[in-house]
């Protein structure tokens, strides 16, 4: 799609933790359209444009669903924060981004989120779900501890209605109770390390990672280990923070790995 700029109507904002915000936007059905996992752009001043996901799937009812990480100390987070406080209305311009689900693949979906990267995840899983509901979905979401999985509740509701669908959450810090529930399973640590403790053949999936180049990367370098096929894995990362390979070799992993 050929991206596009327009005005829409801010209709909602809602904070769902301390630090991460929800907006919902409105506009021409037509105007917003987009594939599932693509994102946007928000103009915050005349030569200053912020990408945010797209957390919804394109549904033909005009709506836009950001998820924003509001961190005080940045000046552009301060001032989006504002604007959405006042602003009736935001110029976007979208979509962008080629990490999107492949329509044509019915192949098993590992995907990885950390932090508002789940918002990503959202727009990909509501589209797979649609389009196919017995499709087999792992998510897997990290964060530092369980309060910044801001929307927990989403994907329990996803596992609890669909046998196909399991909710990894994993948290850096012990939660105070344990995560578990109707296929939902909790892991400590890193999310490189709890996938590295629980996969061990990811060859027939389709992997999507989304967080920062650094998670990313040593998620991929894990899975590489477990069979992961270069061309069914995808990242924005991997359009703005490139490396070459994408997707090391045994041989290179096995030299990462000495000291």
């Amino acid at each position: 799609m050929t991206p596009r700029t327009l005005t829409c109507l801010v209709t909602e904002v809602e904070d769902l933790t301390p630090d991460v915000f929800r907006v919902q936007l409105e506009g021409r059905p037509e105007a917003v359209a987009h594939e599932p996992g693509q994102y946007l752009e928000l103009k915050l001043a005349e030569d200053l444009w912020v990408p945010f996901s797209i957390a919804n799937a394109h549904a033909g009812d005009g709506t836009i669903e950001l998820h924003i990480q509001h961190w005080p100390e940045r000046e552009n987070s301060a001032r989006l924060r504002e604007l959405m406080q006042v602003a009736e209305r935001l110029t976007l311009r979208l979509p962008g981004g080629d990490c999107i689900l492949d329509p044509d693949s019915t192949r098993p979906l590992l995907l990885v989120a950390a932090g508002t990267g789940f918002a990503q995840m959202k727009a990909i899983i509501e589209a797979a779900l649609h389009a196919d509901p017995e499709r087999e979905i792992d998510l897997w979401w990290a964060a530092r501890e369980r309060r910044d999985l801001y929307l927990e509740r989403l994907p329990r509701a996803w596992a609890e209605a669909h046998a196909n669908l399991r909710f990894h959450a994993v948290t850096e810090l012990a939660p105070e109770q344990d995560v578990a529930g109707e296929r939902v399973i909790g892991h400590r640590g890193r999310v490189d390390q709890a996938l590295a403790l629980s996969l061990d053949d990811v060859s027939g999936h389709d992997v999507y990672v989304s967080g920062s180049p650094g998670m990313v990367y040593a998620c991929v370098d894990v899975l590489a280990s477990m069979g992961l096929e270069a061309s069914r894995v995808f990242s924005d990362v991997f359009a703005y923070a490139p490396r070459d390979p994408i997707v090391p070799t045994a041989g290179s992993l096995v030299r990462r790995a000495r000291p």
